[in-house]
């Protein structure tokens, strides 16, 4: 047991141990890095700098491998690998200009990184610059070779040469030394130098200026030549020679010549060049011979003065206004001329085109007639083979203004203020028109552009006034136009509506037809509408050439009944109102015959009803005490006749059945051929004998069976002249055979006894 621990520990420490020894050396620490200079951060050329960088690498191993880079305004410009603690030393032997810069350092170690600040190093001090030429005498137009030394200097260098304080070349290169050629300016002696300027972003370094040299340029003896004849007092007219030629020993270079007078080349060759031509007024200027050899120039100027013979023309026309079809008379004139070389009869003029209709009648004088549209002259004058043309001249021969019209714009309002046009058909402006009211003159416009009116604003109080104005239109010299009376409808506005009613309004009824009729003074077209009071929008909207029209409504009904009234409008644009109508529609003719006769007939019946009520009540108090049934006629077989006497159970009944009061009516027995029961009334005789009749209605073989529609009728009967009443025994009441069907009958008997409409019999 033992054993295997001792084991066990032996592999635990085995394995763990060298895990920790590898990961102690993996661990870095760099810090206080640093980076210096020697001697100095400031130094002047050709010192000797040393850059030291510093770091303090803490690490488990001591000889561990680091790599330092040395960087100068952001580039690398050395690298080294070190396994020592020492610094990194970087020396920069005999520093110039161009080693000015920012410097730092960074150290590297098994992936970790660290830079030190930047540090400015500063360099003073350049070489003064050298320079050497080629020659010191050089031929007009050749070129010297010049250098410029920089000893010592590295870097970009921008080098400048000077011709007399003058900068004449430039050029940038890598190195300390550059040559060029130089061509000097001009005949004499130049003094050159140089300098040069080191470029160190973002600056520049200039040096001092270089040892100077005098170069002397000889004059080639050649030279060009100008010769103009005539050498003065020229005019125009006179022939023109102008030479240019090269005086001197021809040069060994190939030589150029040219003539040109402003901008014009006139002649160019190589040994002798010329112009020959006529002499004019626009000639005056500097004539150019121009030698070139090489890159040498040489020029010759002279200048000439060229006497006018005779100015340019211009041309005129008169009159100033011009009318077609009319006289004109067209002036050509040259305002000065040469006297003592031309003639007046050397100078001519004519008109351009040939076709004109002018003829001339003098010098320079033409006349005809103006032309119809717009025409274009021009005068030319000629004298010694000079010609000289004057500025066109454009005749536009104005069209005479035409009658003009009268016209109203718009419409005319009586009492308002209304417009008037004047205008012409054809005329040329500008354009006078004036405004006449009879023969006052009211107003005048003038009318200066193509789209403008000649418009005057007048009113006029009666119709007939307006047919006073006239007007009247001028363009020119002669009598002004004048136009007809103005034709127009004076509009008179709208008054005094007044709404009719056919027919009249006591007589408006249902179902007649109803005519609204709006009138109004005024001048048509006239547009009506009829409004009913309550409702917005109008019953109807008519135009008519007329003062009045109508409004019809059909079939008449109560909903018609309102108020009403119309508005009428016209080209005026004033509006005005009738007064308001009420309109009643009564109740047609035949409904009042028809309730008329209606209420007669109540009348008739309520008549009717109060006599025989009348005769009733009177019946009653004659009414006899004693009531007696009767038995009904063996021959009657279609009514039942029942008497009730006073004093009886059954009377008593019914006399308590009609209306709790006696009463009766009485009749004497019909005769058993009379089917009708006549009444008659004693009122001398105390006892009454009442009978009661029942008439069956007929059977209807298509109907039900009648149950209960029977006719009773009371009658009283008149007892016998002995005072006593015609007594019969009748114990009980008997029934006829009613369509030979008892048990109908005495279903209807039943039925009648359940409506009361029989008292009930006493056996």
């Amino acid at each position: 047991m033992g054993l295997l621990l001792l084991l066990t520990s032996a592999l635990l420490s085995s394995y763990f141990h060298p895990g920790s020894v590898v990961k102690a050396q993996r661990v870095v620490i760099l810090k206080d890095i640093s980076l210096s200079m020697e001697p100095s951060h400031v130094v002047s050329r050709n010192t000797n700098v040393t850059l030291r960088c510093r770091a303090n690498v803490v690490s488990v191993e001591k000889a561990l491998s680091r790599e330092y880079t040395i960087y100068k305004d952001g580039n690398a410009i050395y690298n080294k690998t070190s396994s020592t603690s020492e610094d990194l030393l970087y020396h920069l032997s005999e520093v110039r200009v161009s080693d000015n810069g920012k410097y730092s350092c960074r150290i590297s170690a098994e992936g970790q990184q660290a830079t030190s600040s930047a540090k400015k190093l500063e360099v003073t001090g350049l070489s003064k610059p050298v320079l050497h030429v080629n020659e010191r005498v050089v031929a007009e137009g050749k070129e010297i070779t010049a250098t410029c030394t920089a000893h010592g200097e590295r870097g970009s260098i921008f080098f400048y040469f000077y011709e007399n304080a003058t900068e004449i070349e430039e050029r940038q290169v890598n190195s300390n030394q550059i040559e060029v050629k130089l061509r000097l300016s001009s005949v004499g002696t130049h003094r050159i130098h140089c300098a040069y300027a080191v470029f160190v972003r973002p600056d520049s370094f200039k040096s001092e200026e270089s040892n100077a040299v005098s170069v002397t340029v000889e004059e080639l003896h050649i030279a060009p030549v100008l010769e103009i004849f005539p050498h003065s007092k020229i005019y125009e007219g006179d022939e023109l020679f102008v030479s240019c030629s090269v005086k001197g020993p021809p040069p060994t270079d190939k030589m150029h010549l040219y003539l040109s007078r402003g901008n014009q080349l006139l002649d160019r060759g190589n040994t002798t060049v010329s112009h020959r031509g006529i002499a004019l007024a626009k000639d005056i200027g500097d004539f150019e011979c121009r030698l070139e050899i090489g890159s040498v120039v040489k020029n010759d100027q002279g200048t000439i003065s060229v006497t006018e013979l005779f100015s340019v023309p211009t041309l005129t026309v008169s009159p100033a206004e011009v009318f077609q079809r009319e006289d004109i008379t067209l002036t050509c004139k040259s305002e000065s001329s040469a006297s003592e070389r031309l003639g007046q009869e050397g100078l001519t003029y004519a008109l351009e085109p040939p076709r004109s209709q002018l003829v001339p009648k003098g010098i320079g004088i033409f006349s005809g007639k103006s032309p119809s549209n717009d025409f274009n002259y021009t005068c030319v004058a000629r004298a010694k083979n000079i010609v000289k043309h004057s500025e066109v001249l454009t005749v536009r021969p104005k069209v005479p203004v035409t009658t003009p019209k009268i016209s109203v714009v718009g419409r005319a309002v009586l009492g308002r203020r209304f417009t008037i046009l004047c205008q012409s058909d054809i005329g040329s402006l500008p354009i006078n028109y004036t405004l006449l009211k009879g023969y006052d003159q009211l107003n005048t416009e003038a009318v200066t552009q193509p789209f403008q009116q000649a418009l005057f604003t007048v009113s006029v109080d009666r119709p007939d006034e307006i047919s006073k104005f006239t007007c009247r239109a001028k363009n020119s010299h002669r009598e002004a136009l004048l136009s007809t009376r103005l034709n127009a409808t004076v509009i008179e506005p709208l008054s005094h509506p007044i709404l009719t009613v056919i027919p009249g309004l006591s007589e408006i009824s249902e179902e007649d037809n109803l005519h609204l009729i709006c009138g109004v003074r005024g001048t048509p077209p006239v547009t009506f509408k009829w409004y009913r009071v309550g409702t917005e929008l109008p019953l109807s909207t008519t135009t008519s050439d007329k003062n009045n029209t109508h409004y019809q409504v059909h079939g008449l009904s109560k909903e018609h009944s309102g108020v009403y009234y119309c508005e009428a409008r016209n080209h005026a644009n004033n509006v005005v109102r009738s007064e308001h109508v009420t309109i009643e529609v009564r109740m047609a003719l035949w409904k009042k015959l028809m309730i008329g006769g209606f209420c007669l007939l109540v009348l008739f019946l309520l008549v009717v009803v109060s006599v025989l009520c009348f005769r009733s009540k009177r019946g009653k108090r004659e009414a006899a005490a004693e009531l007696s049934v009767k038995p009904a006629s063996p021959k009657s077989d279609d009514s039942l006749t029942v008497n009730l006497t006073h004093d009886t159970e059954v009377y008593n009944a019914a006399t308590v059945r009609l209306d709790r009061a006696a009463v009766s009516v009485w009749s004497k027995r019909p005769s058993e051929d009379v089917n009708d029961v006549e009444s008659s009334v004693a009122s001398n005789e105390p006892d009454v004998e009442y009978t009661e009749v029942v008439h069956p209605r007929p059977v209807d073989p298509e109907r039900a069976p009648l149950k209960i529609g029977t006719d009773t009728v009371y009658s009283e009967l008149q007892n016998s002249p002995d005072g006593a009443a015609d007594h019969h025994d009748y114990d009980s009441v008997q029934y006829p055979d009613l369509n030979g069907e008892q048990p109908e009958v005495n279903n209807y008997l039943l039925e009648v006894n359940n409506h009361q409409d029989l008292p009930v019999p006493v056996d």
